[in-house]
């Protein structure tokens, strides 16, 4: 694609911390998302401020070529789960997400060392387009249920019709607030001049939240609470100082025992190796936006170093292994902005508002369906750059056709696998099989290939056989 600015630009200063702020607000909901949901008093400004350390992290063993966030990685929700559920104590249960976040980043420390010295052709070789592609639609795909779950968060889900119900006026209300959020990304993205059509998930963002913030000024005045879609309770209980989980976890290592750890080992490296997967993906989709193959430049060892030591130093802080992040890598595809400047003030960002109490509640207050707006074009995106890898892809072929048939229907249908504690999602499941169907696929063409091809008239004579 076109990129306004390429990854060593430098924009002036004042449009790099606008272009931070919407990456910020990009990754924002899911960064702080993974915290609260799992509860037990973990800190959402510690996370951010994990989030903006692992970052830096990332950047710096890339070498500043790679325009990616690191956020909080949902797929470790179960491990996390784990650390609290076995542990004697909450202190202890912190420990246990350092001494998992530990052992999931080792993993990808050795998987990084391997890569170093065996090259990266093999991972060329059993995921080219024809498995990537389609994966990396998977990933905007899967996530489209969240982004339209968001946009309608106010309505109920009727099973039965196999629809939301709009039955009240919150639920059109909310309906309305996401659809204005689409409607102004898109405008912007496709009809705004310079700087305006960078910044279309702001322009985006602040449309709905005003919009909602009108209709519950108008709900708080005449005591109607269908009409309150932004929680401004919020801004009463704000946190002024991060919590951060290392402050914690050193008074909970007491607690800990032998039985405990291997459970944590247990709850966590399997899933690292699921990640792995996912990081492959991520950086083949963000190698298709930049125009720059970053498994080869700065290389997939580097990649991985930082997205593992990036990770164990986000969950230092914030408790949270950290991961590349599609909604940042969607951000890049939609305003044509790959300066990795923009990400490093990001991260910086993201460590000074840690610290804004007022800042990071106000974050918070952004109605679901106003992200869920935003993230309809994000996730779309995300699917749109896997469609187009297949665009070299020969699907008149059968060996191809079936293979991104199966990593489709396996993504889109939800084929996710819990194994004990371990959950492999529908991604890493679509991967896998599309590598092993790719590989059956291509025994008899390997076969082939050996074999002294046919001369032109036999081979004429043999397709007229049919």
């Amino acid at each position: 694609m076109n990129l306004v600015y390429k990854v060593n630009d430098r924009p002036t200063v004042g449009k790099t911390i606008v272009f931070a702020f919407q990456q910020l607000l990009a990754i924002l909901a899911a960064t702080i998302a993974v915290p609260a949901i799992v509860g037990n008093g973990m800190s959402q400004s510690a996370a951010l401020f994990g989030a903006g350390v692992g970052t830096l992290v990332y950047l710096l063993f890339t070498k500043f070529r790679s325009p990616v966030f690191l956020g909080s990685s949902f797929a470790f929700l179960g491990s996390m789960f784990a650390a609290f559920a076995g542990a004697l104590s909450v202190e202890a249960g912190y420990a246990g997400l350092l001494i998992g976040a530990v052992c999931a980043g080792l993993v990808y420390v050795i998987i990084a060392l391997i890569v170093k010295f065996a090259g990266v052709k093999w991972i060329n070789k059993i995921m080219p387009p024809v498995v990537i592609g389609p994966t990396v639609a998977i990933i905007g795909l899967s996530l489209a249920g969240n982004a339209v779950g968001d946009v309608l968060k106010q309505s109920v889900y009727d099973a039965g019709a196999g629809a939301y119900l709009m039955n009240t006026p919150s639920a059109w209300i909310g309906l309305v607030c996401g659809l204005i959020t689409v409607a102004v990304v898109i405008v912007c993205s496709v009809f705004g001049k310079k700087t305006l059509k960078l910044i279309p998930f702001i322009i985006g963002i602040l449309a709905g939240y005003a919009v909602a913030a009108i209709f519950t000024l108008i709900g708080i005045a005449s005591g109607n609470d269908a009409l309150k879609i932004i929680n401004f309770d919020l801004f009463k209980t704000m946190q002024w100082l991060p919590d951060f989980t290392f402050l914690k976890a050193f008074k909970g290592f007491k607690d800990l025992n032998g039985t405990y750890i291997v459970s944590i080992i247990v709850a966590y490296v399997p899933v690292a190796f699921v990640v792995f997967a996912e990081h492959i993906a991520d950086h083949k989709n963000l190698s298709s936006v930049i125009g720059s193959e970053l498994l080869e430049d700065p290389g997939l060892h580097r990649t991985l170093l930082g997205d593992g030591v990036g990770s164990i130093a986000g969950a230092f802080f914030g408790g949270c292994p950290n991961t590349t992040y599609g909604e940042s890598v969607g951000c890049v595809a939609i305003t044509g902005n790959a300066s990795v400047i923009t990400i490093v003030v990001t991260a910086l960002m993201c460590l000074v508002a840690s610290f804004v109490a007022p800042f990071v509640t106000f974050l918070a207050t952004i109605p679901n369906c106003v992200m869920g707006g935003v993230c309809i074009t994000l996730y779309g995106f995300i699917a749109v750059s896997g469609l187009k890898m297949l665009q070299g892809v020969d699907l008149g072929d059968n060996r191809n056709l079936f293979t991104v048939s199966v990593i489709l229907i396996a993504g889109i249908g939800g084929f996710a696998l819990k194994i004990s504690e371990v959950v492999l999602t529908d991604v890493a499941c679509a991967l896998i099989l599309g590598i092993l169907v790719h590989l059956l696929v291509s025994i008899k063409k390997s076969k082939d290939t050996e074999e002294t091809p046919l001369p032109a008239e036999d081979k004429a004579d043999e397709t007229d056989q049919f």
